[in-house]
């Protein structure tokens, strides 16, 4: 039989003409040369005017919008006091909004929390006052060093969410997660300002709302059904009911 050792000089011997294998060594240093490259090039984040456009053309153009009449509609906005400046700016932004599309400022609801975490029980408490057609909570989360970031953002994600669920109330989702102040304030102040969005999105859902529920001068539900006169009333509502 043959030896271990017979074997072992098969494996490693070289015929005539045959190239040269690299030593392992030699390719282990050339893979891990090229590693970095290979992990880092797709995400490498990209500094200044570079970073500022790419911000802008993640963002996408937003949503189109047709001609939306808010003379009839109540929106309520609750703002984060983090970072004063950029949502201060947002708001500014929502409202130029409203005010394009006809939303009277005495329509109009304001009030404030101290964070983006207490935005959810805040819109529950402004939807179940019957005062608004659609919520826009406005707030910034930008990314530290801890799970904060990812805790807080999962939450007021899902408890907006389930109070628009609950309470038939739209609830717009205006709050920015971003992973660095620059990218807020990209999409906060100047041209990428999203709060235009934002305030022409709470118009037409508080539409949405009003012709679900019945609104003035509306379908009966959501657009469909025959468009008499009969359809075009108000339903009448139960009183006002605060529970389930």
């Amino acid at each position: 039989p043959e030896s271990a050792s017979s074997r072992q000089e098969k494996r490693g011997r070289r015929y005539p003409g045959e190239p040269r294998a690299a030593p392992q060594h030699t390719m282990l240093a050339v893979t891990l040369a090229a590693l970095p490259s290979l992990l880092l090039s797709p995400s490498v984040p990209a500094t200044g005017s570079s970073a500022r456009a790419a911000a802008v053309r993640m963002a996408g153009d937003g949503p189109s919008f047709g001609d939306l009449d808010g003379s009839t509609a109540r929106i309520g906005i609750i703002k984060a006091r983090w970072h004063p400046e950029m949502s201060d700016s947002l708001i500014a932004g929502a409202k130029e909004a409203l005010a394009a599309c006809g939303v009277k400022e005495e329509n109009i609801v304001e009030t404030e929390v101290p964070g983006s975490y207490e935005l959810p029980l805040a819109a529950r408490y402004m939807a179940l006052s019957g005062s608004v057609d659609a919520i826009l909570p406005v707030g910034i989360l930008i990314k530290g060093d801890t799970y904060h970031f990812e805790a807080i953002s999962d939450s007021v994600s899902s408890g907006l969410m389930s109070v628009g669920m609950q309470t038939g109330v739209p609830i717009l989702f205006g709050v920015l997660t971003c992973m660095s102040e620059e990218q807020a304030r990209v999409r906060s102040i100047g041209p990428g300002n999203h709060g235009p969005d934002w305030g022409r999105a709470a118009v037409e859902m508080a539409l949405l709302r009003q012709s679900a529920v019945g609104g003035p001068k509306s379908k009966f539900f959501m657009g469909f059904g025959d468009s008499g006169e009969d359809d075009a009333k108000p339903m009448t509502r139960p009183a006002e009911r605060i529970g389930f």
